[in-house]
């Protein structure tokens, strides 16, 4: 494992909402992430269908997109999100892990640009995209 993606492990494990949410971090790479999100009851927003709340997946790919841009080979020291707007397209499965894969795809000396989906186990079938900005602290 590089030392990039301990550290970033190290990270998401310390912020309490992700380990709340049962987020972990599977891929790191220059300017990309994949976190993954466990199914659980507890983060059911329709109890009828037990559909996981939109604001769960929110926060999964605001994380996500937050470890693309800090993965980045321009070596942000901090980031913060300036704006993230998701579409949802369709309810995740109940009972399926969420999957969101991030990429930081251009930094300037203050902000950095981000894309991200969200899947289900059928990842040809998006249950989200989003776009953000993000800030960008300590550029090389």
């Amino acid at each position: 494992m590089s030392d990039k993606l301990k550290m970033a492990r190290q990270f998401i494990q310390a912020l309490p909402h992700s380990m709340a949410l049962g987020m972990e971090l599977r891929d790191l790479g220059d300017g990309s992430a994949e976190i993954t999100m466990p199914y659980d009851e507890k983060l059911i927003g329709d109890p009828k269908t037990g559909v996981i709340h939109g604001g769960a997946v929110s926060a999964l790919m605001d994380t996500c997109c937050g470890a693309a841009v800090m993965s980045h080979p321009s070596n942000p020291a901090a980031t913060a999100t300036m704006d993230l707007r998701i579409e949802y397209l369709r309810a995740a499965t109940p009972g399926q892990s969420i999957t969101t894969r991030a990429t930081c795809y251009h930094v300037t000396r203050s902000v950095a640009f981000v894309r991200a989906t969200a899947t289900d186990e059928d990842a040809e079938n998006l249950v989200a995209t989003a776009t953000g900005t993000f800030t960008v602290e300590g550029h090389k």
